[in-house]
C-alpha cells in the first residue's frame, strides 16, 4: 500500500498516511479537526539504476516457443549444410 503525504492549510500540520489506492482522499486534519487537508505530491520512494531489463528478470518470458524454433532452424540449416558438402 503506498504512503500518502498530507499538510493541512489551517495549522500547517504534515503527516503520512498508509492507504489504499481507493481509499478516499482524507479531508479533516487529525490536529485541528479542520476540514483543510491537502494531498501533496512527493518524490517515489524508490529508484530505478542500471543499463536495463535483462530477459533472466523473469521466469517465463513467453519467448521460449521462438527460442526453440530458432534453435531447431539453425540447427537443420547446420545439419542441411553438412550433407551438401560431404556429398561433393
Amino acid at each position: 500500500m503506498p504512503i500518502y503525504e498530507y499538510k493541512c492549510e489551517s495549522c500547517s500540520h504534515k503527516f503520512e498516511q498508509l492507504q489504499k489506492m481507493s481509499d478516499p482522499v482524507l479531508k479533516q486534519c487529525p490536529e485541528c479537526q479542520q476540514p483543510d487537508l491537502r494531498k501533496l505530491i512527493s518524490s517515489a520512494g524508490f529508484q530505478l539504476k542500471g543499463n536495463g531489463w535483462y530477459v533472466t528478470d523473469f521466469k517465463n518470458s513467453g519467448n521460449s516457443k521462438q527460442k526453440k524454433d530458432g534453435v531447431a532452424k539453425s540447427s537443420g540449416t547446420t545439419a542441411t549444410a553438412k550433407s551438401k558438402s560431404n556429398t561433393e
